[in-house]
This record gives structure tokens, C-alpha cells and sequence, in this order.
């Protein structure tokens, strides 16, 4: 089909790392970019970890390794992006941050690029509002970890065009991710329904119950692959209160309110997975 596009992915975080993967193990080149060289020695390792790890379970060769690094690009200057065909924001679920990122990306890009947002909850329309090209400005919402979930959420706002919204599908096509398309309301399709499940978990355990309990409880009796608590280390404690408070802020309903616990957790540093504690020790 496609592609002979290249793309760049801003913020190379957990999530930000993965995208990158997947394009560059799908050939097309990839820019990913952040601010520091920490930053960008984080993605790194990153992303020769889960490389590493699938090497490991032999869902990639040693040519799909070469591939990946050959194909992306680090870089600590958001200028390297002017000529990419698509850009793909993975910054923190803050919308002041994603539309600062977006008005400067909107200014340097060229004018027929396509201007995507990894947000899981926040208002595609609002961080489109601030560019010259809100019709060129979608959602693609990579799922963690972006190298083994299979979905990619995509999200239309009111003025999202329909070309661009096909060259997105052609995207998930060619990166071999599922795609379902979502309209522009605080947690879209999939968070809309999950998060208050890790949320009332999050409750059961600051009423006292073990989170080993509550997961095998949901994995055993409503068939969930990890539980709600693990998934949620996994996203990031910090990602996840983010995206409720999106949700409790865009319906104003107390059923998205965020458990105390989480605030206290993400408060404490105790983000899950990356940063080795969270409902679970990984150190």
C-alpha cells in the first residue's frame, strides 16, 4: 500500500519509545525526539529492552532488530521534524503541555503533514484548536505496550477530515495494528469503559484488600488477561490519573472521580512499572 513517509514521534517515554518501534520494524523512518539526551538514552533503552524481550519469545529476528535501529533517528531538535509526513505526540496527559507542543509543531512542519495526538482521554478538537490546520489534527492512541497490544484507537474531532482520517487507517494498516474510530469525548471508547475499572480497584485496595486479590479475582472470574491493578502499573499510575481527571473534568460525573490513593501514589513518585513501584514492587 504505503508508505515511504516518514514520521516523527515527540516525547520518547514508554509510550513514545514504542510507537517509534513499531514504525521503524514496519520500515518507515522515524524521527523520535525529546528534549534531553537523557531523555533519548531512556527510549533507547527502552526500546533495546523490548527488542531484546521479543527476540527472546522469538517474535522478531535478528533482521527485524537491524531494521528498527537502521530506521529510527534521535534527536533533540523538534526543527528535524519539518519535512516528516506525520508527526505523533507522546508528551504527559496535561493539555496546556500538548497544545504548547502542537502550536510549535504546527509552525514548523510542512503545511500538508498530519499532526497526531497519543492522548487517551483529552479533547482532540482543544489541543487542534491552537494550530493552523485543526483538519489535519487526529488522534491515534497506541495502547501499552505498544509493540504487542494489537488496537489503535483512532479519534476524530468535529473538524478532523475525512482524507485525513483515511491516511491514519492507512498508517495502522502498515504498522499491522487493529484500528476501531472513536468520536471526541473524554476516554473515547476504550478508557471511557476501563478506567473506572482500574479506578474502583484502586478504592477496593485503599479499603484494605490485597491488589493480588482484586487482579486474580477479575482475571479468574471475568476472564481479564492481567487484572486491572497490573494493567495499571503498566500504563503509568501518573497516565492513568491524568486521563480520570480528564474524564471527572470533561462529564462532570463523581463516578470518574480519582481514588485518594492514586493522587497519594502518583504524589509519592510510585508510577507503576517505570518507575519500579507502584500497586506492585518490580525493583
Amino acid at each position: 500500500m504505503m508508505i515511504e513517509k516518514k514520521v516523527m514521534v515527540v516525547g520518547a517515554g514508554l509510550m513514545g519509545s514504542g510507537i517509534a518501534q513499531i514504525f521503524a520494524l514496519a520500515g518507515i523512518p522515524v524521527i523520535l525526539n525529546d528534549r534531553t539526551e537523557e531523555d533519548l538514552t531512556r527510549g533507547k533503552n527502552f526500546i533495546a529492552k523490548s527488542i531484546q524481550s521479543m527476540l527472546k519469545r522469538e517474535k522478531y529476528t535478528t533482521e527485524d532488530e537491524q531494521r528498527i535501529h537502521s530506521s529510527i533517528q534521535y534527536s533533540m531538535d523538534i526543527q528535524d521534524g519539518k519535512d516528516v509526513d506525520l508527526v505523533i505526540e507522546a508528551v504527559p496527559e496535561k493539555i496546556e503541555l500538548k497544545q504548547k507542543v502542537f502550536k510549535q509543531l504546527d509552525q514548523i512542519v510542512q503545511t500538508n503533514a498530519i499532526l497526531a495526538s497519543n492522548t487517551s482521554s483529552l479533547s482532540i478538537a482543544s489541543i487542534g484548536s491552537v494550530t493552523s490546520r485543526p483538519e489535519k489534527v487526529i488522534g491515534m492512541h497506541f495502547f501499552s505496550p505498544v509493540p504487542i497490544m494489537k488496537l489503535l484507537e483512532i479519534i476524530t474531532s468535529i473538524e478532523t477530515s475525512e482524507d485525513t482520517l483515511e491516511r491514519i487507517k492507512e498508517y495502522g494498516a502498515a504498522i499491522g495494528k487493529e484500528t476501531i474510530i472513536a468520536k471526541d469525548y473524554p476516554g473515547f471508547i476504550v478508557n471511557r469503559i476501563l478506567l473506572p475499572m482500574m479506578n474502583e480497584a484502586a478504592f477496593l485496595v485503599m479499603e484494605g484488600t490485597a491488589p493480588e486479590e482484586i487482579d486474580r479475582g477479575l482475571k479468574l472470574g471475568a476472564n481479564h488477561p492481567i487484572g486491572p491493578l497490573r494493567l495499571a502499573d503498566e500504563c503509568g499510575l501518573d497516565t492513568t490519573l491524568y486521563a480520570l481527571e480528564s474524564l471527572f473534568e470533561g462529564f462532570g460525573d463523581s463516578k470518574y472521580r480519582p481514588c485518594p490513593l492514586l493522587k497519594r501514589m502518583v504524589e509519592a513518585g510510585k508510577l507503576g512499572r517505570k518507575s519500579g513501584k507502584g500497586f506492585y514492587d518490580y525493583n
